[in-house]
């Protein structure tokens, strides 16, 4: 069951990413070996385990995801609780708090 492990590898990484920092769907594919699966990221994103802090998870410009549960406000705002501010939905200074553990 390929899909599962892909699913359980993604949830595992983004549960490691700090508060106060961000990645991308593309960064994860690539962190699992799978760097054409950011789509895949973004439906294991919007179906996964809501306890997750998906919030952290964002485009390959630092763009909030507009699917997130709730919209970009709600993603902007729990971002901005964890000290990390947005300008038109897009993470400021993105490359200084975009986490990249292994790339």
């Amino acid at each position: 069951m390929p899909e599962v492990d892909f699913r359980k590898q993604i949830e595992t990484l983004i549960a490691k990413v700090p508060k106060g920092r961000v990645t991308t769907y593309g960064d994860l594919a690539a962190m699992i070996g799978r760097p054409r699966a950011s789509r895949m990221v973004g439906g294991v994103a919007h179906f996964g385990d809501s306890e997750l802090p998906w919030h952290r998870l964002v485009n390959r410009f630092g763009g909030l995801a507009s699917g997130f549960h709730g919209g970009r406000r709600v993603q902007e705002q729990l971002l901005k609780n964890e000290g990390i501010s947005c300008t038109d939905y897009v993470v400021d200074n993105f490359e200084e708090v975009r986490w990249l553990p292994n790339l």
